[in-house]
């Protein structure tokens, strides 16, 4: 089954913004309350999961009402980070505007979001960079962590758009993964936050500008 219209799925953070250091600073912040220092590494492999999921890989040995308290933390970390940079917290990649808006103007993409932030962290972040061509917008708040397909499902069910006619752009393997069990073409970007060569994307991006060719080619006239 295949569609006129075309659903093109982005994941945020490591994707689209580098929030590379303001996630990683906010999330030693976090951690300071229990005299936990983190490796930045860690902080990078688990970007992209929902905060309970992450914050439980990355503190296993504490209990869950000790997750809660760092979750609550992070958050107010990062709100003061947005509020004390505005946009500059969480920069857009070279080359995403200038794609998204030439994305925007073919009337056959339908852009979406698939991302591990919340649905406050998302709005905030949309109207900093003014990311108003997002018409399906999948958050945290209202799905299973990734990879759980849930996200794309819904964004498919949404804009009534099949597999076939559907790819989801993301930089870790968890973006892979529920692209695979959604069902869509998986295209990887190797700008992000998991080591390109692990993620096992059907296409890989070295820029940005790559990718409207590539979508041509995926999707042929």
């Amino acid at each position: 089954m295949t569609s006129a219209l075309k659903l093109i799925l982005f994941d945020v953070d490591g994707t689209l913004v580098d929030s590379e250091g303001t996630i990683v600073s906010c999330m030693n912040e976090a951690f300071e309350l229990y005299e936990i220092t983190l490796d930045p590494r860690d902080i990078l492999s688990i970007i992209g999961l929902s905060l309970p999921e992450a914050v439980a890989r990355l503190a296993p040995q504490l209990h869950s009402d000790s997750h809660s308290v760092l979750i609550s933390r992070y958050k107010d970390a990062f709100f003061r980070a947005r509020a004390e940079r505005g946009r500059d917290h969480s920069p857009l990649f070279p080359g995403a505007r200038a794609v998204l808006d030439a994305l925007h103007a073919v009337p056959e993409y339908i852009l979406g979001v698939a991302t591990g932030k919340s649905q406050r962290g998302l709005d905030a972040l949309i109207e900093g960079h003014d990311l108003g061509m997002f018409v399906t917008r999948q958050v945290a708040d209202h799905h299973p962590s990734k990879p759980h397909p849930s996200m794309i499902l819904t964004a498919m069910s949404e804009t009534g758009i099949p597999p076939a006619d559907t790819v989801m752009i993301g930089d870790t393997t968890f973006d892979m993964d529920m692209g695979r069990a959604a069902g869509v073409t998986t295209i990887g970007v190797d700008w992000g936050y998991h080591p390109a060569a692990h993620l096992g994307a059907d296409h890989m991006l070295a820029e940005f500008a790559e990718l409207p060719d590539l979508l041509r080619r995926i999707w042929p006239d």
